[in-house]
Parts: C-alpha cells; sequence; structure tokens
C-alpha cells in the first residue's frame, strides 16, 4: 500500500475537558505538528470561555475546536454532580463530536485518526462509527494504567485482603502506596467508574499511547505492553525544557487561571536552591487543621517559600495566616502562576507537591526533588515511585489522624534541603532529567514511537 504524506494527514486529540488532561495532549499535538502532521483539538465550550491561551507560540499545524457537553456556562460545576455531568456529557458530547467530524470530512482536510483520553471511551466508539483510527492517550504513568487493567479485568480483587499487592513489572506495594480507588472502592464511586471503564473497550484501539517514558518505567511498560501493547511518547512537557526540538514551545499554552508575573520577580532575588515551591494542583483541597499545619510548618522551617493556591477563598486558610505568611518575609503566597517557569528557575531547592502525574513529570524533566503528599487518585502510587523507585524525593508521614504534622513537614524539608539524602535526590533527578531529554530527542525511544504513530497514519 503507497504511504501518504504526512501533509496529507489530520489528527482530532479529544482529551478530558480538564487542564492537567489537555495540556499534555496539546504538548503531543506540537510534536505531531514537527512531523507535519494537522491536528485539531476538541474541547468543550466551557473550557473555550475560561481558558487563557498562548495562541502566539502555537504551530500553523495545530487548531482549536469546542462542542458542547450540555453545560456550557460552568462545565461540571454547573450541575455539581459527577455521575450526572458524565451522563450528559456523553450522550450530548457524541452527537456534537460526530457532527464535528462530518463537517471536518467535508472540508479539505478530513479526519483520519482521533485521540482520546480513555476517560472519555465513548469517543472511540464514536470514531469507529466513522471507520476512522481510534488511539487511546492515557495521561497517567503506565503503573497507575496497568493496576486499574487489573482491578477492570478482576486480576486484582478487590477490597485488598492481603498484602504486599504483587504484579508483574511493580514493586511490591503496600495498600497505601495504590491509587484511591483501589485502596477504597467506595471513594467517590462515579469517578471509580470512569477509570475503570478506561479498559471496556481498549481493545478497540488501533493504538495506545502513554504520557510516559521507558527507561523511567522499564518494567511497568514491559509487563503492559503483553496485555495492551504500548507506545511510551512522553514526558509530554514544553520541548524548551527538554530537546528544544519544537520551535517556540516554552510553557504548557492551557491555563485556565490568570497569574501574577511579579512572583518570578520575587523568586530572581533568591538564592539558588533556597525556596521550596509549595502547589497541590486546583481540585486538592485540604481541612482547615491540615493548612493550618502546612504553613505552620513552612514558616518554623526558616526557608523561603513560594506557595501557590487557585481559588484561595474557597481553600480552607485563613486570612490572618496567609498575613502571617505575607508578614514573615520568607513567604509569598500567589492565585497561579505557570509551573515550568517556577520549576526551571535556579532558586527553587525541592517542590512540596500532591504528585499528580504532571507534576511529577515537570519535577523531574526540571531536576526538581520532590516532597510528596498525596491525597487522592494516581498521587499515592506515584510518591512510592518518587521516594522508593526513582529516588528523587521523600514522601510524608501521616499521623494516626491522617494530618501530616508542622514537624513532619519540618522534618522533610530538612531532609531534602540539607541532608546528604537530599543531594543524592538532586543526583538522581539530574539522571532522570537527562534520560527523559534522551527520549524525545531525534532518534530517541518516545521520538521513535512517535514516528511509528505517524507511520501507523500513513498506512491507513
Amino acid at each position: 500500500m503507497e504511504e501518504r504524506k504526512c501533509s496529507n494527514m489530520h489528527v482530532l486529540m479529544v482529551p478530558y475537558p480538564s487542564q492537567g488532561h489537555i495540556n499534555p495532549m496539546l504538548q503531543f499535538s506540537k510534536r505531531l505538528g514537527t512531523k507535519g502532521v494537522k491536528v485539531t483539538m476538541v474541547t468543550t465550550i466551557f473550557i473555550s470561555k475560561t481558558m487563557h491561551l498562548n495562541s502566539s507560540s502555537l504551530p500553523s499545524s495545530l487548531q482549536f475546536d469546542f462542542i458542547s457537553d450540555g453545560y456550557d456556562q460552568g462545565g461540571f460545576y454547573q450541575v455539581g454532580s459527577i455521575s450526572t455531568y458524565l451522563s450528559q456529557m456523553k450522550t450530548i458530547g457524541s452527537k456534537n463530536l460526530k457532527e464535528l467530524i462530518q463537517r471536518h470530512n467535508s472540508s479539505d482536510y478530513p479526519i483520519d485518526c482521533v485521540v482520546y483520553d480513555p476517560l472519555v471511551q465513548w469517543v472511540l466508539d464514536v470514531a469507529k462509527e466513522f471507520g476512522l483510527l481510534g488511539a487511546a492517550f492515557f495521561t497517567q504513568m503506565c503503573a497507575v494504567n496497568y493496576i486499574y487493567y487489573y482491578v477492570y479485568h478482576g486480576l486484582l480483587k478487590l477490597p485488598i485482603s492481603s498484602l504486599p499487592i504483587s504484579i508483574p513489572g511493580l514493586p511490591l506495594l503496600e495498600l497505601k502506596d495504590t491509587p484511591s480507588f483501589v485502596n477504597d472502592p467506595g471513594f467517590y464511586p462515579a469517578y471509580y467508574e470512569l477509570v475503570m471503564n478506561q479498559f471496556c473497550n481498549i481493545h478497540k484501539a488501533d493504538i495506545i499511547l502513554v504520557n510516559s517514558f521507558y527507561k523511567l518505567e522499564e518494567q511497568a511498560a514491559d509487563s503492559m505492553s503483553k496485555v495492551c501493547p504500548i507506545l511510551t511518547i512522553g514526558p509530554a512537557v514544553p520541548s524548551f525544557y527538554l530537546d528544544k526540538g519544537v520551535p517556540n514551545d516554552k510553557d504548557n499554552d492551557l491555563n485556565l487561571f490568570e497569574f501574577d508575573s511579579s512572583a518570578i520577580d520575587w523568586l530572581k532575588s533568591k538564592a539558588a536552591r533556597s525556596v521550596i515551591y509549595v502547589s497541590f494542583g486546583s481540585m486538592v483541597c485540604f481541612s482547615i487543621e491540615q493548612m493550618k499545619e502546612i504553613a505552620l510548618g513552612l514558616l518554623a522551617s526558616g526557608s523561603n517559600f513560594f506557595w501557590v493556591i487557585p481559588n484561595i477563598e474557597e481553600k480552607n486558610i485563613s486570612k490572618e495566616l496567609v498575613e502571617e505568611i505575607a508578614s514573615s518575609g520568607k513567604g509569598l503566597v500567589k492565585n497561579w502562576i505557570p509551573q515550568l517557569e517556577v520549576l526551571s528557575n535556579e532558586a527553587i531547592g525541592c517542590f512540596l507537591t500532591h504528585c499528580g502525574w504532571n507534576s511529577t513529570l515537570e519535577a523531574l524533566c526540571l531536576g526538581v526533588p520532590m516532597i510528596g503528599i498525596p491525597q487522592w487518585t494516581d498521587q499515592p502510587l506515584n510518591a512510592k515511585y518518587v521516594e522508593d523507585v526513582w529516588k528523587v524525593g521523600i514522601r510524608v508521614v501521616v499521623n494516626e489522624n491522617g494530618i501530616v504534622t508542622k514537624e513532619e513537614i519540618g522534618r522533610c524539608i530538612r531532609e531534602v534541603l540539607e541532608n546528604n539524602v537530599g543531594r543524592e535526590m538532586r543526583v538522581n533527578v539530574e539522571k532522570w532529567r537527562e534520560l527523559a531529554i534522551e527520549a524525545v530527542s531525534h532518534g530517541g525511544t518516545s521520538d521513535n514511537n512517535i514516528n511509528e504513530f505517524v507511520n501507523r497514519l500513513k498506512r491507513s
């Protein structure tokens, strides 16, 4: 069969509609653009109203298109029920996605392949109705996806009755190391159904992509490939911080929050590796007691710290505590700032994080050791790998009430910033940074896997 030219190929990207899922697919789209593939990124009308898009750095090969999920004014927050939202998104989104594909198929650039986030697994069924290639794009690490695969197929029975948990290609796991939907299946049952159903039609997918790189998860990737053939195409991090192979690609271009750039000037005034960067993403919401312990631990450490708290008025931190941080001369609190710009600043000495996968990958790629306070979904397993497998950070210990005390925060800060263990972490994280760069560089494993994906398109 004669191969087609890349310039004639058109890929539709359909992420789950949240910033943490859109940005990895956006970065993958840019990589495809360097191979000559045209990409249309599809997200919801509500997201289009709230996103701050840096369009000046987007390649001409990439465009956005929007469909309704039935909640154009507020998205998920408009309905407040995840189960209702997901049901409506499937019903209304399927109809509107079909109309969008039909519109593109009537243009000069018909769709050849739909790349979808398995959290919206119904997208694959729509793609197959049109006879299109369907490619799943897992935004989380191989090990997490493999655990979900085991649970979905009954290879790991819930609730867990025997410890430690042994799964081929993964380290031995205690209950606290597993994703929240595994160690507590009744926790957010709608989300449990969402993550497990990623595999309900995966056998229909022509290609399976993972936002990771092979050497980072060599054993997990090999094990998962035996049951669910995958291509690791990550880390999906802007090229500027890795191989510089994508022109003008310095940041994740989609932000759902506005930011104050004065924080960068504050960081520039600090000594190298003297600042603790603190961010727990946009969804984590700690208790009043936990927020207080974190704040007091940071203040007592004597170190400079920069704490990002999105929608601070909705988070459980008192105005008095924020004022105390500001008056300390050591701390700075902001609503939002592009994370890569912070992590790449030489003033950052460690990252106090929830261990979301995007944050973990970004810290690895920027060479920043981590202190993990994982909360839910994939974060506990990410933290396990950070501490015990990659040895680039430390995980906090919670007390009998499930609280991380200010003393524990202080202990972890000293461990990473001051002790010999911290120096070893910096050596290790620099090694993983170099391997990440190698993976995406021309001829690297991830780059070759992207080429393989493109070759599949040519042959279709």
